[in-house]
């Protein structure tokens, strides 16, 4: 299945592929031909594999927060939020591949309350100080568990993020909610009565991955 976020994308690879592949047919170089066809392929293919979205088992429970996004953990580390959550907190990184899947998911069932999209740079995600000077939205879900912050963040490639939320909204665990588009971050910010269920390394999945848990 191919996510709705892009449609557009796809569509407009599509036909490119599609002239590229006929412009193909014209050419008496073989060098020339085979290399263009080549290059469509591989061009349709990262694009299709890119937008896909698969369908997820999402676990049941109020006490559990669950990844938003696919990828592998960069770090975990104690952190002070400066918005949203005014008490010290545990933060949990995921850096995404552009091979990963993109779509991002609701980490836990609540409300929205806090919202905000900030303009920035475009650092490596991977990059320490990328969480405050790169381009970003901040999610806050109030839940029957407590407020839970997160965070969408660019990266070198990703140009883009989207998200289909706005404040006071009620959301679930487990649903889509946007993606950001090649390569990207998602950090999970929560207080310290969170106990942490990965390690750095791991590789986690959207809305299937446990990432905190309530003793």
């Amino acid at each position: 299945m191919i996510t709705k976020y892009g449609y557009f994308t796809v569509g407009t690879v599509a036909v490119i592929f599609f002239i590229l592949i006929s412009a193909s047919f014209f050419l008496n170089n073989p060098f020339i031909k085979y290399t263009l066809i080549v290059f469509s392929i591989l061009l349709l293919a990262f694009t299709l594999n890119f937008f896909r979205d698969p369908e997820r088992n999402i676990p049941k429970g109020d006490n559990i927060i669950l990844s938003p996004a696919d990828g592998t953990v960069l770090v975990i580390k104690d952190v002070q939020p400066d918005v949203f959550i005014n008490e010290p907190c545990k933060q949990i990184s995921i850096f995404m591949s552009p091979l990963n899947v993109h779509v991002n998911r609701i980490p836990i069932s609540g409300k929205v309350d806090f919202l905000k999209y900030y303009e920035g740079e475009y650092l490596i995600a991977s990059h320490e100080k990328a969480d405050k000077r790169n381009e970003r939205s901040l999610i806050g879900i109030t839940s029957d568990k407590g407020k839970v912050l997160f965070t969408q963040v660019a990266g070198f490639v990703a140009r883009r993020i989207i998200y289909e939320l706005k404040t006071g909204q009620n959301v679930f665990a487990g649903k889509r909610f946007g993606m950001i588009k090649f390569g990207s971050r998602v950090d999970v910010i929560v207080p310290e009565k969170w106990v942490e269920k990965v390690k750095e390394g791991d590789k986690v999945t959207a809305g299937e991955t446990i990432l905190f848990e309530l003793p």
